[in-house]
């Protein structure tokens, strides 16, 4: 039946907004002239900027930690899409033309931000190398900081721009955190100590991924590794073309 009004509707050059469906993962909607509506519209677009660097450190990097943690948002979400499909509570009505078709509880963006935040404060407070300078210690506490206001900035827009309730955005933020701090301690405990003999196997070789668990400052190292085998291959050249 639909499918015949469509017809009708392109016979007779009328458009039909009944006919279309938008794709909603990156369609946020905010009123006109509100400036603060705009600014977390923005700000909802958040996971899936991360997602997108995320998918960009896999492929360039193939550090095993750096994988884990992808890993734990993509089971996450899937998680997510289990328990919105059991309690299908519908999301808030706003009182317009098109309704949501996803359900809304609990919210994958604040389940994702809070799973994002709760990992990776853990991930720079206990894991990451440790060298007893205040500065650095500062970063890292400024850093996880930052992640946490950027969870409670997306998890409230979603509620300012009435994509979820405050129940859904709430239920979303305590499973993530949960989620996070089980799949860091997954990590930690479980999964770091198989990484050597995963990096060292046929496959890791294969697809060259690389365990940094016991480099301090993989930052500092690789840059030194660099700025050594440059200037390494420039005494070389200079040599050759001074025979």
């Amino acid at each position: 039946m639909a499918d015949e009004q469509s017809l009708t509707n392109e016979e007779t050059g009328q458009f039909d907004p009944a006919s279309w469906k938008a794709v909603s993962l990156t369609h946020v909607e905010y009123p006109i002239g509100d400036l603060v509506g705009f600014i977390f519209a923005w700000f909802s677009l958040l996971p899936f900027i991360l997602i997108v660097s995320f998918s960009t450190l896999v492929i360039l990097r193939r550090d095993l930690h750096t994988v884990a943690f992808f890993a734990g948002l993509c089971i996450s979400e899937g998680i997510n899409i289990i328990i919105k499909h059991i309690v299908r509570e519908p999301r808030p009505v706003r009182g317009r033309s098109n309704l949501y078709t996803e359900y809304g509880m609990p919210s994958s963006h604040s389940q994702f931000m809070w799973f994002f935040s709760s990992y990776f404060a853990l991930f720079l407070l206990l894991r990451l190398y440790k060298n007893h300078s205040i500065i650095d210690d500062l970063w890292k506490y400024v850093c996880a900081g930052l992640g946490v206001v950027c969870a409670i900035l997306v998890s409230w827009s979603r509620v300012y721009l009435s994509y979820h309730t405050i129940s859904q955005v709430l239920l979303g933020a305590f499973i993530g955190s949960v989620l996070g701090v089980l799949w860091f301690a997954n990590v930690h405990f479980l999964l770091t100590p198989v990484f050597p003999i995963l990096a060292s196997s046929p496959i890791g070789e294969f697809l060259m991924l690389r365990d940094s668990t016991l480099i301090p400052h993989v930052l500092w190292f690789e840059y030194t590794c660099s700025r050594s085998e440059a200037r390494s291959r420039q005494r070389k050249m200079s040599s050759r073309k001074s025979q």
